[in-house]
């Protein structure tokens, strides 16, 4: 199947007719046709298809393995290569956040096949699971999960909105919650992991090159600040006599705005929950939560604490109460450079760029050698029903991935960083 034809079978999928954005949240049930798009795409390459202990789904090609033994399992796999991402989306999101990376993984293979590229090591394409944290408010839980990065017993607490537990969505999707945690014995299997995702920036708008290579993601993180103050009567209840926790939160937003500028970082207050939530009440708790990024890890830290401050020192003025609590955390990713390297220079000098949005290669990068190729973005905007990519780049990144993939499948590498010595095959 085409590219274009994968594009149009999944393009109305989660698709809400109103604001043209996608609620593809994790074991949804957009979600869960999702999964069984890619499942359905795997079988029909006669792909080996495979769920993990944490429901992230892989469907293998065994190349040269299965030739030399019909028998050949994914558990056999040795140095595989890995691409692809996620096919979950934020509230309202976009169409290529993360299904651009799963429908060009499948695109490239269908084309390394027509080539009659050598698989002198196993090949794998991923869908891993709730990747944007949507629902239950951790970005990366699928390769979290996997990586160690997030243990069992935290993601077992994870609630969404409406009270309902991780482990009670993947059971009535199906899947055994009891199993999820590290998984060394998969992540041994694999050699290198290549991510392509739609940019979310304009820097490749900006040189002007449809396809680019991550050098780094920014450290990054998430934290909830609860104010909590005074429910009262909204029209009977003087100004001065007031603890609204609403007036702490509105100028801590202004606060993050303007730290994040003095520094160099970006901060926001994306999300926010009332309580008791009535028009005529004065709030008793105003629930906010701030996601922050920054170059460096000292800046973040930084910048974090004095939102948090700045926080504090107004609710002081206005009878209020603070508690700051990170929920979740990343450090920065610098991807491995020779493996990033090897594959720019691959792409006859690709650009390298940096990227403040975090994804499951930067997850990985700790337990395996991982890089990305990035796809221009005209808009420049992601997170968006206005994220878009034009369908000439979108062909570039399966031609450009397709190339980065060949060069790894023709044998075995023998550094950690997914790199041949000199000694080494011919890349």
């Amino acid at each position: 199947m085409t590219f274009d034809a994968m594009w149009r079978d999944l393009l109305p999928v989660g698709r809400d007719a109103r604001t043209g954005g996608y609620r593809r949240f994790a074991w949804n049930a957009a979600d869960l046709e999702c999964r069984a798009w890619f499942r359905a795409e795997a079988e029909r390459r006669g792909l080996r298809y495979e769920v993990d202990r944490n429901g992230n789904q892989w469907a293998w090609y065994g190349g040269s393995a299965v030739a030399a033994d019909p028998a050949w399992t994914p558990e056999d796999a040795v140095d595989a290569v890995v691409t692809g991402s996620h096919l979950d989306s934020v509230p309202d999101g976009g169409a290529y956040d993360g299904p651009l990376g799963v429908i060009s993984s499948l695109a490239a293979f269908d084309l390394l096949i027509e080539r009659g590229a050598e698989f002198r090591r196993p090949l794998a394409i991923v869908n891993f699971g709730d990747e944007e944290g949507a629902r239950f408010g951790v970005a990366c839980v699928g390769s979290r999960l996997a990586a160690g990065v997030l243990a069992p017993e935290a993601a077992r607490d994870l609630r969404d909105a409406d009270g309902i537990r991780l482990p009670d969505a993947m059971e009535r999707a199906g899947y055994d919650p009891e199993r999820i945690g590290a998984d060394q014995e998969l992540l041994g299997r694999i050699g290198a992991f290549v991510e392509l995702h739609v940019e979310q920036g304009r820097h490749l708008v900006d040189v002007d090159a449809p396809v680019g290579v991550a050098s780094a993601i920014w450290p990054h993180g998430r934290w909830r600040f609860d104010f909590r103050g005074e429910a009262n009567h909204a029209g009977t209840t003087r100004l001065e006599d007031r603890r609204d926790p609403m007036l702490t939160y509105a100028t801590t937003v202004l606060a993050a705005r303007k730290k994040a500028r003095l520094a160099g970082a970006v901060a926001t207050f994306g999300k926010v929950a009332v309580e008791p939530n009535g028009t005529n009440a004065i709030p008793s708790l105003v629930r906010g939560w701030l996601d922050s990024r920054a170059p460096e890890e000292e800046v973040l830290e930084s910048v974090v604490a004095e939102i948090g401050r700045a926080a504090r020192e107004r609710a002081e003025r206005d009878g209020t109460d603070v508690e700051v609590v990170r929920e979740s955390y990343s450090p920065i990713v610098e991807f491995a450079g020779g493996l990033r390297d090897r594959i720019a220079g691959h792409l006859g000098g690709a650009p390298v760029l940096p990227t403040g949005a975090g994804h499951d290669a930067g997850i990985l990068s700790a337990a395996l050698p991982t890089a990305m190729v990035f796809v221009r973005n005209p808009t420049g905007v992601s997170h968006s029903p206005a994220e878009f990519a034009e369908a000439a780049d979108c062909l570039a990144g399966v031609d450009a991935l397709a190339d980065v993939l060949a060069d790894l499948l023709s044998g075995t590498p023998d550094r950690a960083d997914g790199t041949r010595s000199a000694e080494g095959p011919a890349a």
